[in-house]
């Protein structure tokens, strides 16, 4: 049967002669004219999108990414859900239009959700191109709204982190607290690390190698998606120690209170920075900003410093060699790092 939909000539088969009798592929074609006059496309080869809602598109687009990680994912399906389901959940995906999805981003915008909005209009986009990828629908309607004229600005700020002459101030402080308290280990943990707080948060004991004196974080769980290597420092193997007697058979090393099977709170050491009269002043991820500069003053190798943070260069042969190269000088960094905390304490 040929027939036109959208404009184009299209056909279907209903099956091989004498298998398929007349009566049969006749009965078969008025099936197919019924659905051209409700507006569906009658090809069996065609996606029926007229029975698809918003959030079905959505779930249905998040489950065939197997290339990011979970916390990723949540975050992407939490920023949907939050802030586009309220009125777009129930819509049909066909059904929805360019004033419709930039109405729910205006509405997180005037919120002063400059920066996430941003964010939210990506994963969306994401999940349109997939749409039409697969025929649900024509358009990327996330794709045309420009973020840049759209949505407004907000003054770029760092992770606060206090200047190196008010470490000392800040680790006495911290010792004034009851040294076994999880947020109190995870913030320790951080500082001698300089990891970011949400790969501390899901380290896991398979990923320390005891022997070689490492944690091996791969690379679905790193912001770059490449394998970081981290070299531990006496201190920080101590820390292990001491969480490996806590360990209440749960897979992360800092793993929440009442539930073994998630990491710690994410606001754990941002909470605890807080309560001790650091707010505002510093932050979890204010270590790596802090350990950052402490080495550069120390005239430490600029490649070494840079590669402890996981920040990659875009030669991609000099990253390799940077991998393989500084990792013996950046667990000096480290140990070094280590020691001059300690001091701290006493000074």
């Amino acid at each position: 049967m040929a027939y036109r939909k959208d404009g184009k000539q299209q056909t279907i088969t209903y099956g091989p002669y004498p298998i398929i009798s007349l009566v049969e592929a006749r009965a078969e074609r008025d099936k197919s004219k019924g659905k051209l006059l409700k507006g569906e496309n009658p090809s069996p080869k065609a996606k029926n999108s007229a029975s698809k809602s918003f959030k079905e598109i959505v779930l249905a687009y998040w489950e065939t990414r197997k290339d990011v990680s979970q916390s990723y994912k949540s975050r992407a399906l939490n920023g949907i859900t939050n802030h586009l389901y309220p009125t777009l959940e129930t819509k049909k995906i066909t059904e929805i239009t360019d004033e419709d999805l930039l109405n729910a981003f205006l509405a997180m915008d005037a919120k002063g959700l400059h920066v996430f909005v941003r964010k939210v209009r990506m994963w969306v986009s994401q999940v349109f191109a997939w749409a039409v990828a697969n025929r649900y629908v024509k358009e990327n309607l996330a794709a045309k709204i420009d973020p840049q004229k759209a949505f407004g600005r907000t003054r770029a700020k760092s992770f606060a982190a206090v200047e190196i002459t008010e470490i000392p101030a800040l680790m006495q402080r911290l010792a004034c607290e009851d040294q076994n308290l999880q947020s109190i280990l995870a913030n320790k943990m951080l500082n001698l690390t300089w990891v970011r707080t949400n790969e501390l948060r899901m380290m896991e004991w398979s990923e320390i190698d005891y022997k070689n004196k490492l944690w091996r974080i791969p690379a679905e769980k790193m912001k770059h998606r490449k394998d970081h290597l981290v070299p531990l420092s006496k201190q920080a193997l101590k820390i292990l120690e001491k969480m490996t007697a806590r360990s209440r058979g749960s897979k992360y090393v800092f793993a929440a209170e009442h539930r073994l099977d998630r990491p710690m709170s994410e606001n754990a050491i941002l909470y605890l920075l807080h309560r001790i009269g650091y707010k505002g002043k510093m932050t979890g991820h204010g270590w790596r900003s802090v350990g950052s500069t402490w080495a550069n003053e120390n005239e430490y190798n600029r490649d070494a410093i840079e590669r402890q943070l996981a920040h990659s260069p875009e030669d991609k042969t000099r990253a390799v060699y940077n991998r393989a190269e500084y990792l013996p000088l950046r667990a000096k960094i480290l140990q070094d790092w280590a020691d001059w905390l300690d001091m701290a304490i006493q000074a």
